[in-house]
């Protein structure tokens, strides 16, 4: 064998001088690095400045001190959950602690693991991980790779780097046995996983329980993250136990009115905007069937497309929105794809600028809509669904919410689009208006009733027109 062996072509980073390395017992780094093919080039090509970003706030120093520290420990100790308000910046403190801790690492051919459940998300955490890796002037590159919509990912692709990545690829490509990412986890660094409350489901402890085949039981340090202005203490206890870990939040002053309502802090120091809720009461009377609703016993989209399709209700909504004056950025979540284009096409026959985005909208078509959000070119962008995580437009000054939900979560998610404050690049007060029907047997209630506290008693009720 020692002759075709020796024959065989090696070429840096391909499977054969890989399974050659592997099956000695070397390092992989052995085997060589593939280099991308650059033959390709264009005639024009924009240099990207040195990215400088703002600096960390007091609160945010604590939090990503207290993350290098659980960091630091060994085994199981290395999980910790971080919790901070939608808007406070939990990305970046996060990005930047990892980054800073896994600096070396990475040249050791490491993975750093963001785990997030949408492609917005996942696109939102690789701009910060760009930025923050620019802002800290690391003379080396870093490879970031996209696990998620699909991509494929070689095993010659793999040189250490940060993976982002949503759940269900991960799952869907543990099951074929992917070789990619058993080597992914096999020297993996650290792991984070954005909107943690989803961290008790099956998928990630079949994950995790797969991680630790592989790793051991000393598994490498995982860290969640979590926005809970709506949610009580108990659920975030419950959340951290399930995570057995590290419970990591905010250092706010020690005075009794921060102490029963921390958001108030973070709204009095300009952090985060104010909302003022509007309950717009139709008088409309809807009956909610058992096939209403789904396994969640929220409202399912049979239900939502009733309300869509009632000509009077949109009627109300379409006479609303145009009481909110132009060049006010307004947000309106729709009952479906079709409702939200149906929305869009009548205000812009009004004369109101407005856009409509759905999972079908094309990633370019996509990004010029919401730029010309961002920059005030459109008063309403519509959509159903696709806005509620991973978007990020400061100035949006309304959100007008037009389908009833039950979850928590989802409603969150919606309102925490408004809620980045001035000192953050965004506005003072954001206008909240949930529609509000009479919707008769409906088990749990609407998510929205259940945020009393949190709106701070600027809470208003008006009827329909």
């Amino acid at each position: 064998m020692y002759k075709p062996l020796a024959e065989k072509r090696w070429v840096d980073g391909k499977a054969w001088p890989r399974d050659f390395v592997q099956t000695l017992g070397f390092p992989i780094v052995f085997s060589g690095i593939r280099i991308p093919n650059q033959t390709k080039t264009t005639a024009v090509m924009d240099v990207e400045p040195r990215k400088s970003v703002p600096p960390l706030v007091d609160f945010q120093k604590h939090l990503k001190n207290e993350m290098l520290k659980v960091l630091h420990l060994e085994g199981d100790q290395t999980r910790c959950i971080v919790t901070l308000p939608t808007g406070g910046g939990k990305t970046r403190v996060a990005v930047e602690s990892f980054i800073e801790w896994m600096h070396v690492r990475f040249s050791e051919q490491k993975y750093m693991i963001w785990i997030a459940q949408s492609s917005e998300l996942c696109e939102q955490a690789i701009q910060c991980i760009s930025d923050m890796w620019q802002d800290k002037e690391y003379p080396e590159s870093l490879r970031i790779y996209r696990y998620f919509s699909g991509k494929e990912v070689e095993l010659g692709d793999l040189t250490g780097g940060a993976v982002v990545a949503n759940i269900q690829q991960i799952i869907a490509r543990l099951k074929k046995g992917d070789p990619v990412l058993k080597e992914i986890l096999q020297n993996c660094g650290a792991m984070i996983i954005d909107e943690a409350h989803h961290a008790a489901a099956p998928s990630y402890k079949q994950l995790i329980s797969y991680a630790k085949e592989l790793c051991g039981d000393e598994l490498f340090p995982v860290c969640g993250l979590t926005a809970t202005p709506g949610r009580s203490q108990g659920q975030t206890e419950n959340l951290v136990g399930e995570f057995e870990a590290y419970l990591i939040k905010p250092e706010l002053p020690d005075y009794p009115e921060y102490a029963e309502n921390p958001i108030r802090y973070f709204r009095d120091e300009g952090y985060l905007a104010t909302p003022i809720h509007i309950i717009h009461e139709s008088g409309q009377d809807y009956e909610v069937r058992d096939e209403d609703l789904d396994e969640g016993k929220d409202l399912n989209r049979h239900f939502l497309k009733k309300l869509a399709d009632d000509p009077r209700r949109n009627q109300e909504i379409i006479n609303r929105l145009l009481t909110i004056p132009e060049g006010k950025p307004t947000l309106v979540y729709a009952c479906t794809v079709e409702h939200a284009e149906f929305l869009s096409a009548v205000m812009n026959s009004l004369g109101r600028k407005s856009a409509s985005i759905s999972a079908d909208t094309s990633k370019g078509l996509r990004q010029i809509y919401i730029d010309s959000f961002k920059r005030g070119e459109i008063d309403f962008l519509f959509n159903y669904g696709v806005l509620t995580t991973g978007f990020d437009a400061p100035n949006t000054d309304h959100i007008v919410i037009t389908r009833p939900t039950t979850s928590e979560i989802l409603y969150e998610q919606i309102i925490g689009r408004g809620l980045r404050g001035e000192r953050f690049g965004g506005t003072e007060t954001c206008t909240v208006i949930d529609f509000s029907d009479n919707i008769k047997r409906l088990g749990k209630p609407l998510a929205y009733t259940r945020f009393e506290s949190f709106w701070g008693g600027r809470r208003s009720v008006e009827g329909g027109f």
